[in-house]
């Protein structure tokens, strides 16, 4: 880093995103001049980082010695332009990146932008009959069915079709409790086919003509190396599943392995070892001689964005020093959905010592609103922009109206250029 003291509270700093003089840089960008000069509350893209993400991935699953699919999760990211970039990545790896869904409107908008339907993995839960109007409209789309009975509303309605088997071997891998996430653990969860289940979903496949071919599953929620136990026992969990299936004549020709990859969030975190994670896939799903896919949102796109916010307030109140900003949770919601880390940075003085603590509070007129209690934070007055690191997924994707607030304007950075390179 340029200019820049290295020390434990710059843990962030990366290619992208890095201090010079002091000062917070995305992209090879002053990041307090885009926000002078576009505008606040603002999401800030450097798309360059979902490429490198994308093929470390394929990378990893290659050195392997894995037949490696790589999907992006839409849920996570939906922008045009995020998806745009995705789709025209052409170095990535053997094959593009594809693409994840779990709703109509995400094969619409795959589709929109330029995914063809066999390129599409389409994954969710408590399908309507509406939805499978939507759903069965696209033959090529390929549907994992999550539940028993929705194998057999599938093949009411589309008898003969090939799909996939969503299986929950009730061992997750995230920042629950160990061997445990909201997918996939020892309590029962809303998603996927359990073991001691798998006969009664290959009658209702059967009864219907329909050809299982994928296992899915996802087990992982934002897990790093310290979790790679978990995930190697849910593996071989799902290996055994799929040795079942294809010992019943089913032609399973891809494992998908869900996302949940993690990126590091707070300084004691290091970023998850791509061998090691790659290689307890070749171990056990290797030997079956299918495909191997993931479908990460976090890995590929939560460090491609920095949101940018103005402090409009400071006050102290019963000695707690409040820095009121003008965004809110509608706009940045993932702290509050799934209580994640948010590491909040003053980016003219991206290195500097802390002063005291301070709330961070948002313009939503709900007492919740808050991105930050007790934080150590540096001289901050009216006026400073302050970034919120790390939240490319699961944030703008969650905006809502709420209050009639709106989203978050956004730009998008295609190079690592100095300041005055082209935005689009």
């Amino acid at each position: 880093m340029s200019g820049a003291r290295v020390d434990a509270r710059m843990w962030w700093a990366r290619p992208g995103l890095d201090v010079r003089d002091g000062r917070l840089f995305i992209a090879g960008r002053d990041a307090e001049s885009i926000a002078r000069e576009r505008g606040t509350p603002l999401y800030v893209h450097d798309l360059e980082r979902i490429g490198e993400q994308a093929r470390a991935l394929h990378a990893a699953l290659s050195a392997a010695g894995l037949d490696g699919r790589v999907r992006l999760a839409l849920k996570a990211q939906h922008e045009p332009e995020v998806l745009r970039f995705v789709r025209a990545l052409a170095d990535v790896g053997p094959r593009n990146v594809e693409m994840d869904v779990c709703s109509p409107g995400e094969i619409d908008r795959a589709m929109e932008q330029g995914w063809r339907e066999d390129e599409i993995s389409y994954t969710g839960t408590n399908l309507s009959e509406r939805d499978l109007d939507a759903i069965l409209a696209h033959p090529a789309v390929h549907l994992n069915v999550d539940l028993i009975t929705q194998i057999e509303r599938v093949g009411r309605r589309a008898p003969g079709r090939t799909i996939g088997l969503r299986v929950n071997p009730r061992m997750g891998a995230g920042s629950m409790e160990a061997g445990s996430t909201l997918y996939s653990g020892p309590r029962p969860t809303k998603f996927g086919i359990f073991r001691e289940q798998l006969e009664d979903a290959l009658r209702a496949a059967r009864r219907h003509d329909l050809t299982v071919d994928t296992v899915h599953c996802h087990v992982g929620d934002g897990y790093l190396n310290d979790r790679l136990p978990d995930l190697t026992e849910a593996v071989r969990r799902v290996a055994e599943m799929v040795r079942m299936l294809q010992g019943e004549g089913c032609p399973i020709a891809e494992v998908n392995t869900g996302g949940g990859l993690g990126v590091p969030q707070r300084p004691e975190d290091r970023p998850l070892d791509l061998g090691r994670w790659a290689a307890i896939l070749a171990e056990h799903l290797g030997p079956l001689g299918v495909a191997v896919g993931t479908e990460p949102g976090d890995f590929l796109v939560k460090e491609c964005a920095v949101h940018l916010a103005e402090v409009v307030t400071i006050e102290e109140r019963d000695g707690r020093l409040f820095v009121g900003l003008d965004v809110g949770w509608n706009a940045m919601g993932e702290r509050f959905i799934y209580r994640s880390m948010l590491d909040l940075i003053l980016c003219r003085a991206a290195d500097a010592p802390p002063v005291r603590d301070v709330t961070i509070s948002g313009h939503i007129n709900e007492g919740d609103d808050l991105f930050a209690e007790d934080l150590p934070f540096p001289e901050v007055a009216e006026g400073d922009i302050v970034a919120a690191l790390n939240v490319g997924s699961y944030n703008a994707s969650m905006s809502s109206e709420h209050c009639l607030r709106p989203a978050s304007g956004a730009v998008f950075f295609r190079d690592r250029a100095m300041l005055g390179g082209d935005a689009r």
